[in-house]
């Protein structure tokens, strides 16, 4: 949890807000990609990559 407070005190300091959306997205794709692992929708996500 440190890191994630640093990293979002690191944007606020050095005014880098164009990083909070991909981090987002990184976050969402990833769980997206873990939470579909071993399920029948896994083929159609693959799919998209």
């Amino acid at each position: 949890m440190s890191f994630l407070r640093e990293l979002f005190y690191f944007m606020l300091a050095r005014k880098k807000f164009w990083l909070l959306p991909i981090m987002v997205m990184l976050v969402v794709f990833g769980g997206l990609v873990v939470l579909s692992q071993g399920s029948a929708v896994a083929p159609f996500i693959y799919t998209i990559f």
